[in-house]
């Protein structure tokens, strides 16, 4: 299932099926670095595992497969997949990245992680 989001006034881009939103500042560095690496076949998948000192951990890595019951979404071109046992803890979760002096990287900001570790690794 993939749906297109579309770009609301805040510069973000809207919630997807998944619940997740990609911003705009996201999806133009995932499309830069999928085209790095040359290839047109890779999606951003979004996972959680166990791990971390607070219990789970975000994982983001390009992939080319399909999963049964994953989730699609598509952020201006850029496909993000998730997985169905991730999908309750991201619902509502904003990915976004910061290209700054103090911060350099994908961040993450979920309303579902009650709390996390002190080095922001990880959350439950």
């Amino acid at each position: 299932m993939t749906t297109e989001a579309h770009t609301e006034s805040t510069g973000a881009a809207a919630a997807a099926p998944t619940g997740i939103i990609l911003t705009d500042v996201a999806a133009d560095k995932v499309k830069a670095l999928i085209e790095q690496e040359g290839r047109d076949d890779l999606r951003l998948r979004i996972a959680v595992q166990p791990g971390g000192c607070s219990g789970l951990r975000y994982q983001l890595f390009f992939d080319e497969r399909s999963l049964d019951g994953d989730i699609v979404s598509d952020f201006n071109g850029v496909e993000v997949v998730v997985d169905r046992m991730s999908a309750p803890y991201l619902g509502g979760a904003t990915i976004d990245y910061a290209d700054r002096i103090d911060a350099q990287g994908f961040t993450i900001d979920n309303p579902n992680a009650q709390n996390s570790c002190a080095c922001g690794d990880s959350f439950h």
